[in-house]
């Protein structure tokens, strides 16, 4: 998952999360099962964060059946510990080639999705 638009433009924030449920190897992605947004005009704090990350990811057309993925910086660098808290099944940082690849995938929508947004 990923969250565009956590800096204010012309005194407002739009922030727009993208969850990919992906079907990935060690390296790279197999298939895109689904995409889940969710977008909020609120400043970015953790909680804010969180919440809107748990709305993309409730978005999706099926309930992942592995790990929330993202970048550590989407959560200020808080321990995956502390983050896991609000997903199911799991949540955990980045560690292979093919989380990154889904991690990028939804970099590109959430970014998409915002721009149609604005």
């Amino acid at each position: 998952m990923d969250i565009s638009g956590r800096h204010e433009e012309d005194g407002e924030y739009l922030m727009v999360a993208a969850a990919v449920h992906a079907r990935i190897d060690s390296a790279r992605i197999r298939s895109i099962e689904g995409v889940g947004f969710a977008a909020v005009h609120e400043g970015p704090t953790l909680d804010a964060t969180l919440a809107l990350a748990a709305e993309a990811v409730g978005d999706l057309p099926a309930p992942p059946d592995g790990p929330i993925v993202a970048e550590s910086g989407e959560f200020y660098e808080e321990p995956a510990g502390r983050v896991s808290l609000s997903f199911q099944p799991e949540f955990k940082y980045v560690e292979s080639v093919g989380e990154r690849e889904t991690v990028q995938a939804a970099h590109h929508a959430a970014y998409a999705a915002r721009d149609l947004l604005l």
